[in-house]
C-alpha cells in the first residue's frame, strides 16, 4: 500500500516489538480454547455482536448482528450458533464464511467495559432444530451460522474508558448526525423522494422484516 499521507511506515513485527514491547503473562495464559462458565455467562447476557469475515482474496467485512440477550447460544463448549435474521440480502458476511471460513467474533454487553473475542471456524447450516431452538415470535432463521470456537478470552476495559461509549452525557444529539434516508439520497442521487419518505420507508421495512 503506498499512500502519500504516511512516510514512517512500520513494516516488520521487530519494529513493533521494538517500540511497544512483547505482550505480559496475563495477556498470553488468558486465551481460551473453549467456552468456560465466565464466556458463557457473557455471551448468555450479550444482546449484540460483531462478526468479521474475509473472503477467498482476502477482502474484509465486519457485520453486526442483535437480538435478544443470549441470542448466540452455545451448544457445547467448542461450539456456538448464532441465527441469521433477516437483512438486506447482500449476504457479505455469508458469502465470506463459503469462500473462507475463519471468523472473529466480538460480543458486547451495553454498560460493561469489558467485551470477549471469539476466534473460530464458521459453518451455514439449516437443521431444523437449531431453526426452531433460534425463533423469535415464532418466526424461524432460514439458515444459522455455527462457529467452532478456537480461541475465546476476554478484552480489557481501556477502548470503552476512553470512548465513554456507555455515558450518555459523551453522545451526540441525534440531529448532528444525517439520517440514513438524508445520507441515501445524497449518495444514490435519489429525485423521485425525499429523505423523510425514505426514512419512513426504512421504518415500515424495519417493523414488516424484523424476524
Amino acid at each position: 500500500m503506498h499512500n502519500s499521507h504516511f512516510n514512517a511506515i512500520i513494516s516488520s513485527e521487530a519494529e513493533l516489538r521494538t517500540m511497544l514491547g512483547t505482550p505480559g503473562e496475563l495477556a498470553i495464559r488468558k486465551v481460551q480454547r473453549a467456552l468456560d462458565q465466565h464466556a458463557r455467562a457473557f455471551i448468555a447476557q450479550s444482546p449484540f455482536l460483531l462478526i468479521g469475515t474475509s473472503n477467498e482474496h482476502g477482502n474484509l467485512d465486519v457485520s453486526p448482528r442483535g437480538d435478544l440477550p443470549g441470542f448466540a447460544m452455545p451448544l457445547d463448549e467448542r461450539t456456538l450458533v448464532i441465527p441469521d435474521r433477516p437483512g438486506n440480502r447482500r449476504i457479505d458476511t455469508l458469502r465470506n464464511i463459503l469462500a473462507n471460513p475463519q471468523v472473529g467474533l466480538l460480543f458486547l454487553i451495553p454498560g460493561i467495559d469489558e467485551t470477549l473475542r471469539i476466534n473460530g471456524r464458521a459453518l451455514i447450516a439449516r437443521d431444523e432444530v437449531l431453526l426452531e431452538r433460534t425463533a423469535v415470535q415464532g418466526k424461524k432463521p432460514k439458515l444459522v451460522i455455527g462457529v467452532e470456537v478456537q480461541e475465546c478470552f476476554f478484552h480489557c476495559a481501556k477502548a470503552f474508558r476512553r470512548s465513554k461509549l456507555w455515558n450518555p452525557a459523551q453522545w451526540p444529539e441525534r440531529s448532528s448526525v444525517a439520517t440514513l434516508g438524508t445520507i441515501l439520497k445524497d449518495q444514490m442521487k435519489i429525485e423521485q423522494a425525499t429523505a423523510a419518505q425514505i426514512d419512513c420507508d426504512l421504518e415500515e421495512s424495519y417493523a414488516r422484516t424484523m424476524y
